[in-house]
C-alpha cells in the first residue's frame, strides 16, 4: 500500500464531515450568508501567506532539484493561480488591500498555521508535504463532491469557487504533492509512517475548525 492510500484511509471519516459541515454544505447549495464567506475569504487569505512559508521550507530543506522545483511550483501556484480566486471573490465583496492589511488571524487560523511551520522547522521533506496535503487534498475531494450536485457549478455566486477546486488544473497540483508523499516515504519505518499519520490528523482537525471558524465567525 502507499503511503498516501494509508494516510487517506487514516482520514477518510474527517474529510467525508467536511461535505456535511454547515459552511461546506452552504457552498454546495447555494445557501451560505454572504458574511460568513466574507469572513472565510479574509481568513484563508491570511492562511494562504503562511501556507505558502510552509512550501518554502521544503525549498530550503529539498537536498534534490526535483523536489526544490515541486516545491517551488507549488508555492508560485498559492501565490498567483490559487490567489487568484481569492482576488476574484476579495473584489465581489468590496475587500481592499487595506482590510487584508488590516486584518488579524483568528485563534484557529493562527494555531494551524503555526503547526503546520512547526512541522516545517523541526521535520523533514515528506513531513511537510503531509502537513500541506490535508488542505489541498480535502479541497480537491470537496470540489469533487460539490461537483457531482446537479446545477451546483452554476450558482451565480459560489459556482467559481466550486469549479476552482474541482478543476484538473487543481487535481494536477494536489497529484505532485501526493506522488511527492509517495516518493519521499518509499523506505519509511512504521514508527515514520505512524508519525505522518499524526500529522496529517492534526492537520485534517484543524481544517474542520477552520471551517467552523468561517461559518461563526469566531476570532
Amino acid at each position: 500500500m502507499k503511503t498516501s492510500e494509508r494516510l487517506y484511509n487514516c482520514i477518510k471519516e474527517i474529510w467525508d464531515s467536511y461535505n456535511s459541515h454547515p459552511f461546506v454544505k452552504g457552498i454546495s447549495d447555494g445557501t451560505l450568508p454572504i458574511e460568513s464567506f466574507r469572513f472565510y475569504m479574509i481568513q484563508d487569505h491570511l492562511y494562504l501567506m503562511q501556507y505558502a512559508k510552509v512550501f518554502a521550507l521544503g525549498v530550503i530543506k529539498a537536498r534534490e532539484e526535483k523536489y526544490m522545483r515541486a516545491f517551488a511550483k507549488m508555492i508560485d501556484e498559492i501565490l498567483n493561480t490559487e490567489n487568484a480566486v481569492h482576488q476574484n471573490y476579495l473584489r465581489k465583496l468590496g475587500i481592499s488591500a487595506d482590510d487584508i492589511k488590516n486584518a488579524k488571524m483568528s485563534l484557529a487560523n493562527e494555531s494551524y498555521t503555526n503547526y503546520m511551520i512547526s512541522v516545517g522547522l523541526k521535520e523533514g521533506l515528506a513531513e511537510i508535504a503531509v502537513a500541506v496535503l490535508a488542505c489541498s487534498w480535502s479541497y480537491k475531494l470537496i470540489g469533487d463532491f460539490m461537483k457531482t450536485i446537479p446545477g451546483c457549478e452554476n450558482h451565480e455566486f459560489y459556482g467559481y469557487w466550486i469549479k476552482s477546486y474541482s478543476s484538473a488544473e487543481y487535481a494536477e497540483s494536489n497529484d505532485i504533492i501526493i506522488d511527492m508523499v509517495d516518493s519521499l516515504t518509499e523506505n519509511y519505518s512504521e514508527e515514520e509512517l505512524l508519525n505522518l499519520e499524526k500529522i496529517i490528523t492534526v492537520c485534517s482537525k484543524y481544517e474542520y475548525m477552520f471551517w467552523d471558524m468561517s461559518y461563526k465567525m469566531e476570532m
